[in-house]
């Protein structure tokens, strides 16, 4: 499995926290800082949370508007090569040290599982659309993810993936089945179990979309990861975190059995 270099995460927020602390002792307010750079007031505000990247010339004029003599671009070059997204460093760092992951997924191939060419053909679907440099660095990011399988100790990861996650041809047809084949080389790790859920069921558990289940450290609790269109966001706390593991539960057991699971997707990929 390719994977590629990434640094480490928290490189959005220790920017915006450095761009408070120039624009506070500028004694500069986030409305003229947007005015002199292009952005609004809040798109300023998202930056210095950590929750938006700045591009275009952002930093190059408020290091230069701010007096921070180079130090707000010197910082700026770890959030450009980072290609995480801010708002999923959080994320990243339970699941780097998580000793379990549980993914249900409706809509697309998850990202741990993501080739080089998959991945791309996913950034390449973002709207707004993303420069060639975010789109890179986001795969390279991607792909350097998929080492969580590898690391030590070993975590278990599991999938249950919908069969229309499966057949969206993005990036064409040839994107895909390479794909698929790769979904399959994963199944056969002792730590991965990958699970497809059949187009004909009756009754279904996770009709309240994706979400990720981990387990943290030693298995002493869980978190749940929801991503939507409005936000997203970690539920950590009972009812809720039990109410999602019951929901997995469930749906592995409404899923194909793995071996069935495999013998499902490598079908798919020989009619693409």
């Amino acid at each position: 499995m390719k994977v590629g270099n990434n640094k480490s995460p928290g490189a959005a927020k220790a920017f915006g926290r450095l761009l408070r602390f120039y624009r506070e002792r500028a004694k500069v307010s986030q409305e003229a800082l947007g005015d002199q750079t292009g952005y609004s007031k809040s798109q300023v505000a998202m930056i210095e949370r950590g929750e938006r990247r700045p591009r275009g010339n952002f930093v190059a004029e408020a290091d230069d508007f701010l007096g921070a003599q180079g130090a707000l671009l010197e910082v700026a070059e770890e959030v450009t090569a980072s290609g995480i997204a801010a708002w999923f460093e959080d994320y990243l760092v339970e699941e780097q040290r998580a000793a379990g992951i549980h993914w249900y997924e409706n809509h697309l191939i998850p990202g741990l599982l993501q080739t080089e060419d998959y991945a791309r053909a996913v950034f390449n679907c973002a709207v707004p659309a993303l420069e060639d440099d975010e789109i890179e660095a986001g795969v390279a990011a991607r792909l350097a993810r998929q080492q969580v399988f590898f690391r030590k100790p070993t975590p278990l990861v599991t999938f249950v993936l919908e069969k229309a996650a499966l057949t969206k041809p993005l990036g064409g047809p040839d994107v895909l089945r390479k794909n698929l084949l790769h979904v399959c080389e994963c199944a056969e790790l002792r730590n991965v179990t990958i699970q497809v859920m059949p187009e004909d069921r009756w009754t279904h558990a996770g009709l309240s979309g994706p979400f990720i289940l981990l387990e943290t450290e030693e298995r002493r609790s869980q978190i749940v990861y929801v991503e939507g269109q409005g936000g997203r966001y970690f539920l950590s706390e009972q009812p809720d975190v039990g109410d999602v593991s019951a929901r997995y539960s469930a749906l592995r057991a409404q899923a194909l059995t793995p071996e069935d699971s495999v013998r499902l997707i490598e079908q798919v990929a020989r009619e693409l």
